[in-house]
């Protein structure tokens, strides 16, 4: 009986030590708020679905605040900084300047959740949750979003400038940069398929236009009109021509015939290694589905911080 009643007590201990050591280690967990912020699910879907309605870009742009986010240092609402006396932060950087938008979204969700429960969710998992509604409310796939993040107490403008991939990268510069986050080539093509929703500056994509040859004329004729050689840096082409405000696999289709609008789109069936997998997508949109959801959980498991690592903060464009 003495020894049945000290393997148990044994047994106990180990799996408390376990508990203990996934706590310090700071596993993401899908019910890692569920007892401390209940409500935080509801908040978040509740502002997007209001957000979207207003303006179907925003969907769009939230998505690519999460990538941004998550393609420096990892996903930690360094993006979400302010510049300050002690850095300058990532929203000037290149890839972000006059383009990264959705922050005061972001800021009325952290609003709320603060009403509710005060300093205990992060403004990194408020971002991936936002992501992942914006998808939904655009008629794209679900999945669940692990939680458990925290926020950076700082932000770094030459990481954002090096690390998100360029709309002028060739197919093996865009392979280099997700493998060296961790993402596959299947992640790189799925992922890409995001660019079925929103829209990109002219300075993003005048190069491709007045200078490559593969391109749909009439297509190329169009965005032209809108995207002079010279000036207008800041007009706005949607990424997806066909349905730009719905979460499908159009733009993959699109791809096929030549209307890719920034080069780095095109770079995925331009007789590559990417050319099956956009001509599979381009067929079957719950393959493409499938694998989007997958891919945005690994790129949400980028480096983040857990444990005692980082800060939640208390205002996203700050640190506390």
């Amino acid at each position: 009986m003495m020894m049945r009643t000290l393997v148990c007590i044994g047994l106990m201990s180990v799996f408390v030590s376990f508990i203990n050591i996934n706590a310090v280690n700071g596993q993401l967990s899908s019910t890692f708020y569920d007892k401390s912020c209940p409500s935080l699910q509801s908040i978040v879907k509740s502002v997007v679905k209001q957000a979207v309605a207003k303006e179907k870009r925003m969907g769009a742009s939230l998505v690519r605040l999460h990538f941004h986010d998550c393609f420096v240092n990892g996903c930690d609402g360094s993006i979400l900084l302010d510049d300050n006396a002690t850095f300058t932060g990532e929203k000037s950087a290149g890839p972000n300047a006059n383009s990264a938008r959705g922050f005061e979204v972001i800021d009325t969700i952290k609003t709320q959740v603060e009403a509710a429960c005060s300093g205990v969710v992060s403004c990194a998992d408020i971002l991936t949750i936002a992501a992942r509604d914006s998808i939904v409310e655009l008629q794209g796939p679900t999945w669940t979003v692990m939680l458990g993040r925290r926020d950076s107490p700082t932000a770094s403008l030459s990481a954002a400038n090096n690390n998100i991939p360029s709309p002028a990268s060739s197919l093996s510069t865009l392979i280099s940069s997700f493998q060296a986050h961790g993402l596959s080539t299947k992640d790189l093509v799925a992922l890409s398929g995001a660019h079925t929703i929103g829209q990109s500056r002219c300075a993003f994509f005048r190069t491709r236009f007045y200078n490559e040859t593969n391109i749909n004329a009439a297509f190329s004729t169009s965005v032209k009109a809108n995207c002079p050689s010279a000036g207008g840096d800041n007009s706005l082409s949607p990424l997806d021509v066909v349905t730009p405000t719905t979460f499908d696999n159009q733009y993959y289709a699109n791809l096929k015939i030549q209307k890719g609008l920034l080069h780095s789109d095109q770079q995925l069936f331009n007789g590559g290694s990417t050319d099956s997998q956009v001509t599979a997508y381009s067929t079957n949109q719950n393959s493409f589905f499938t694998d989007f959801a997958a891919a945005m959980v690994k790129m949400g498991n980028i480096s983040p911080l857990t444990g005692n690592s980082g800060q939640i903060r208390k205002n996203c464009r700050k640190s506390n």
